[in-house]
Formats: C-alpha cells, sequence, structure tokens
C-alpha cells in the first residue's frame, strides 16, 4: 500500500491532472451566507455545476458527488433507491447537515436525525457546494464534518421548456420536463421527474428483483415588488416506493416502504444595498409507510422561522448576523414493545454573527460565533475562524478552524421510552482545523490543491447504559466516554493541455479512529463492544482514488473515461454474523460516458457503469450493481 501511496503522490506533483477556468471567478455561498469568490475565502469549499450535472449522465446526486468530488465516501446498500448515504471528512453521516434551497432537509423521526439521498434524484437540482469542516457557528447541530448545500434550478430569461428521458439496464426508466421563465418582475421554474426500475436484489442471499420508483415535483417563483424587496417561494415534493430485503436471511424478503416527503419555503428579502435582510419560514414534511415484516408509520416535521442579515461596511469588510429557530416533532416507537407513544417534540433557538474582514491587500478573514439553545440539552457555544492568504494571484494558502456540536435526535432522548431524565443525555461536540494550498500554473494550464485536516468529537451518542432513573433501570442510549477522530490528506490535480483534453486526478488518504467501539480491546461481542477488527470509522476507505479524462472530438461530441479505487473499509457485522465486526474488500471501476448535442437543440447521453463488472460492496451483505448501460436524450427549446 506504501507503493500505491508514493505512487499517487508522483502522478499528483507531476502535473497528471477538469479545469476551472481561472478567468471566470467561481461564486460561492456556502463558506459565509452571502456571494463571494472562490478565491478569497478560507474554507474548503468544492463546486458541481450545472455542466457537471447535466453531461454526467448520472441519475441520482449522491451518485454525481461521489464521482466528481474528492474527500468525500459515498455508500449505498444496494440498487437504485436503497439507502445511502455521504461520509465527509472520514467521519459518519450524521455529522454532515444536508440543505436544499436553504431548507435543512434531514428527517426528525430517524434514529440519527440525518439525511439519506436515496431518493434525491438529479433532475432539478442546478448546483452544489459542498462546504468541508466543522461549521456549527453558521449551520448549527450536526455539522461537524461539513455541509452540503443543493439549490434547484430557477427561471431563465423569457419562457422554455426542457425534456429528457433515458432508459437503461434493470428496467430503469427516466423522464424529466420543466418549464422555467423570466419576465419582467417575476421568475419561476417547474420540474417534474418520474423514475422506475425493476432493480435487482440488493442482498446476496436472493436472486429477487427489489424495484423501485420515484417521483419529484419541484417549483420555484419570485417576484420583485421594486428594485428593494422580493419574495421567493420554494416547493419541493417526492413520492417514492422501494421494496428491499430483510437482514436477517431467515425471513421473508417482503418489505416494502412508500416514503413521502414535502419541503416549503417562503422567503422575504430586502436589499437597501449595504444592508440586505432576508426572512424565511421553512417547513419539512416526512412520512414513511413500512410494510412487510415490520408495519410501522414513522412521521417527522419540522417548522424553521429564520432571519439573516448581511452589512457591508465596504467591498471586502461585511457582518453577517441572524437568528434560527428550529422546531421538530416526530411520531417515536417503544424498541421493546413495538408500540407507537406520543411524539415527542424539541426546540433550538439560534443566535450568530459572522465577520468578514479584510485587513489587509492580500490576506482575508472569517470570525464567527453561535450559540444554540435547546430545550433540553439547554446552551452551547461554537466558533469558527477563517483565512485566506494569496502569495500572488495564482497561489492561496488558506486554513479553517472551527468547533461543532450535535444535539441528540427525537430517537436518542427516547429510546425505547426509557431514558426518564433526558437531560443526562448530552450534546456532541468536536472541533476541526484543515489547512491547505490552491495553486494554478498559468503555463501548463494546471489547477493544484493540497488540503490536510484533523478532526475530532467527544460524548459521542453510541453507548448503551443501564440507567437507574430509567423505567426498572432498564438500558438507553448514552454518551460514550471515548474520544473519536479523523485526520487525512486530500490531494487535486486538473490539467487541461489545450482545449480538446482536460484530465483530472484526485487521492484521499484518511485514518480515523472510533472511540466508541474500539476502547475496548477484551471485549467480545455484541454491537456496542464487539471485537474491533480496525479502528477506522465504518465504511471509510483510507485510500481512494478518482481519475477522469475527457477528449472533445469536435464541438458537439465529448467522451470522458473515469476510473475509481476505493481501499478496504471496517463494517459492522448483524444478526447473521452474530454482530462481528467484518472487512470490506477493495474494489475498482470504470465508467465511459458519451456526450453529443445535435442540432443546438438535442443533447444525447450515453453511458456504461462499472465497465469491468466488479461485484463488491459498499455495506455488509449488500451487493452494489454491476455492469449496467445507460441512454439519455433531451431537448431544450
Amino acid at each position: 500500500m506504501k507503493k500505491l501511496y508514493y505512487l499517487i503522490l508522483f502522478l499528483t506533483f507531476t502535473n497528471f491532472t477538469n479545469l476551472l477556468a481561472k478567468d471566470i471567478p467561481v461564486i460561492v455561498i456556502s463558506p459565509g451566507k452571502t456571494l463571494q469568490s472562490k478565491g478569497t475565502v478560507g474554507s474548503d469549499v468544492e463546486v458541481v455545476d450545472s455542466n457537471i450535472i447535466s453531461n454526467s449522465g448520472e441519475l441520482f446526486i449522491g451518485d454525481i458527488l461521489d464521482g466528481n468530488l474528492n474527500g468525500l465516501n459515498y455508500f449505498q446498500q444496494g440498487g437504485y433507491g436503497t439507502v445511502s448515504g455521504i461520509q465527509l471528512r472520514g467521519q459518519p453521516k450524521r455529522y454532515s447537515t444536508v440543505y436544499i434551497d436553504g431548507v435543512k432537509v434531514s428527517d426528525p423521526s430517524t434514529p440519527s436525525n440525518d439525511y439519506y439521498f436515496n431518493n434525491l434524484i438529479s433532475g432539478s437540482i442546478d448546483r452544489i457546494e459542498v462546504l468541508k469542516g466543522a461549521q456549527s457557528s453558521l449551520y448549527g447541530s450536526g455539522a461537524l464534518a461539513g455541509t452540503i448545500q443543493l439549490f434547484s434550478k430557477k427561471g431563465r430569461e423569457g419562457h422554455n421548456k426542457d425534456f429528457n428521458v433515458s432508459s437503461g439496464s434493470f428496467g430503469s426508466q427516466k423522464v424529466d420536463l420543466s418549464f422555467d421563465g423570466k419576465y419582467d418582475n417575476y421568475d419561476y421554474f417547474i420540474g417534474f421527474t418520474n423514475f422506475s426500475t425493476d432493480g435487482e436484489s440488493a442482498m446476496r442471499d436472493n436472486s429477487e428483483n427489489d424495484g423501485y420508483r420515484s417521483d419529484s415535483l419541484t417549483m420555484n417563483y419570485g417576484y420583485n415588488f421594486n428594485e428593494n424587496f422580493r419574495l421567493e417561494n420554494y416547493f419541493y415534493y417526492n413520492d417514492s416506493l422501494l421494496e428491499y430485503d430483510s437482514v436477517n436471511v431467515t425471513q421473508n424478503d417482503i418489505e416494502a416502504t412508500d416514503d413521502q416527503q414535502a419541503i416549503y419555503t417562503a422567503r422575504l428579502v430586502n436589499d437597501n444595498g449595504d444592508l440586505k435582510n432576508t426572512l424565511s419560514y421553512n417547513n419539512t414534511y416526512v412520512l414513511r409507510n413500512v410494510t412487510g415484516n415490520s408495519k410501522k408509520n414513522y412521521y417527522g416535521y419540522r417548522d424553521a422561522i429564520n432571519w439573516v442579515s448581511e452589512y457591508n461596511f465596504d467591498l471586502d469588510n461585511r457582518i453577517i448576523f441572524g437568528l434560527d429557530n428550529e422546531f421538530d416533532k416526530a411520531e417515536l416507537y417503544n424498541w421493546y414493545t413495538n408500540d407507537a407513544y406520543s411524539e415527542s417534540d424539541e426546540a433550538i433557538y439560534s443566535q450568530y454573527f459572522d465577520l468578514q474582514l479584510r485587513p489587509k491587500e492580500n490576506t482575508y478573514t472569517t470570525f464567527g460565533l453561535r450559540r444554540d439553545y435547546h430545550t433540553t440539552a439547554e446552551d452551547y457555544y461554537t466558533g469558527r475562524a477563517t483565512i485566506a492568504y494569496k502569495l500572488d494571484n495564482n497561489t492561496k494558502l488558506r486554513s479553517n478552524l472551527g468547533t461543532s456540536v450535535r444535539f441528540p435526535s427525537l430517537n436518542s432522548f427516547n429510546h425505547g421510552n426509557r431514558l426518564k431524565i433526558k437531560e443526562n443525555l448530552k450534546a456532541e461536540t468536536g472541533k476541526s482545523i484543515d489547512i491547505g494550498i490552491d495553486k494554478f500554473l498559468p503555463k501548463n494550464n494546471i489547477n493544484f490543491s493540497a488540503t490536510t485536516f484533523f478532526l475530532e468529537y467527544k460524548n459521542d451518542i453510541k453507548g448503551w447504559q443501564s440507567h437507574t432513573e430509567g423505567v426498572g433501570g432498564s438500558w438507553a442510549l448514552d454518551n460514550s466516554s471515548s474520544k473519536t477522530e479523523s485526520y487525512g490528506l486530500e490531494l487535486q490535480t486538473d490539467w487541461k493541455p489545450n482545449d480538446f483534453y482536460a484530465l483530472a486526478l484526485g487521492y484521499t488518504r484518511t485514518e480515523s479512529y472510533d472511540g466508541t467501539t474500539c476502547d475496548n480491546p477484551d471485549a467480545t461481542g455484541g454491537p456496542g463492544s464487539a471485537k474491533c477488527n480496525d479502528e477506522m470509522n465504518v465504511r471509510v476507505p483510507r485510500h481512494q482514488i478518482n481519475f477522469s479524462g475527457s477528449n472533445v472530438l469536435n464541438n458537439n461530441l465529448t467522451q470522458t473515461i473515469k476510473f475509481k479505487y476505493v481501499g478496504e473499509r471496517r463494517d459492522y457485522g448483524n444478526t447473521n454474523n452474530n454482530f462481528e465486526d467484518v472487512i470490506l474488500s477493495n474494489y475498482f471501476t470504470a465508467d465511459y460516458i458519451l456526450n453529443y448535442k445535435i442540432f443546438d437543440s438535442y443533447n444525447l447521453n450515453i453511458s456504461a457503469r462499472n465497465i469491468t463488472d466488479q461485484r463488491y460492496s459498499e455495506a455488509y451483505e449488500y451487493k452494489a450493481p454491476g455492469r449496467s448501460f445507460n441512454f439519455m436524450i433531451g431537448r431544450s427549446f
């Protein structure tokens, strides 16, 4: 493995490398909740724009992120529509917050109040920003490893229509239809996506197909009352049905879940030049109807009222401050009796500021502080400091230091309805630092980026402890006394030798320590105390490599080939192996994508995934899809 490590370093530093044009500044929002040039922010942020999304040929957002970003691990428990998640900086998915059009989209009814990417299809998403590192001072609870922001498409000048249809392996069919426009004082977008597949078996113990279908509706409407006042409305709805396999091989594979999710936000913006105020109301509603061996309805609900203000002292100095008020509610089940019990709810009231300064010509800094008051866990403070220093127009040094908090989920506070004194369960707290360099070599047309990072947190809510205050002294969730950490190196090089070729190479080396489950070397069994065969956090590879090469054959035809290597990963076992840890094998995949533009209004995309038909697992006993093909054609008019 050391030889592989040195080989990657050699290839990276010898400029073997999708280039972002240096003459067009990349504008980002996530690092400071305001428009900024990516070249002046100290945070580590990556962008997936509309061109990458539309030309990828991928059907799901998770796959697009997995194939185009460095320092990110994506896992899926089977084929299309099955449980999937994104891990940043070597940490479980619950330590990354996800927003769609400014709305936090985690599910309050899930065990960890985190977000699953399995129903997020690519049809109406225009842009993605991934902000890495501890960001709780801006984004509150859960933003320990980073924040993922997704922005839906908006209305363009005039009145436009887009239609895309695709067909592929496993009986997969996808239809995208959208209408958008911008005229006088208003703009609008309406997008509908239907996806269905016969699927294949999610687990290895059977061969029946696990089908999936999804219908998504995205709408937004903006109206300018005058040059200072604007009203925005966003709505997203998804209805999906997934057939999946029971984990226990002795049970019948008749499981299914019918899920509905609705998100709405109304936003009033007042922009007077130096002072900009935004008042918003957000609502998230989730209903999951599980059938089969376990029949349950899961209900989650969130209201949020937020206010953010931006005051510009001048062009380079500003302050962002605001109030976030979040109210979560869910219907929960008693894990011991399998019965539903009364709804549980909590609220978080937050106040924060972020001061963005340019103290010197080539120096850009940020200082931020946030107070979160949780109705049960009470007060926590988080902060951050960033710096970006430009050695010259082509070289930037950057660093981000931040602290974070993650409050217990509703499920954690009410686990089995056994934790009588909820205040005994504390919030998880962490800190992280990253240091990086971004370098552009104009003579060779090469971009290079290197980032080293360290992250740790404590009070991990994983432990099972006997609570004498509980009902009969029963076992319930508790904070672990151990620390969990991760550190590593992310390298990325992009090289465009001419107008016809582009090469990109990314390498991530991650080391992590799961203090909760690996602190007891004498443990011999059980999910919370099983003998730990590797100290890494589950499903996180030590080594990951992404390579892509694009060739523009003419103005209308482009072909791309992608290679990916993922090293061995530790994973938890299950009831089939007495919950003993396992090691998932490393794997290598290759993809081919062809994009052809016809008559300036038609777009053709042909893709072949996992060409070598690798049989691998991203989760224990679940199999990833084998070789697949997809044909997509679209028209804009």
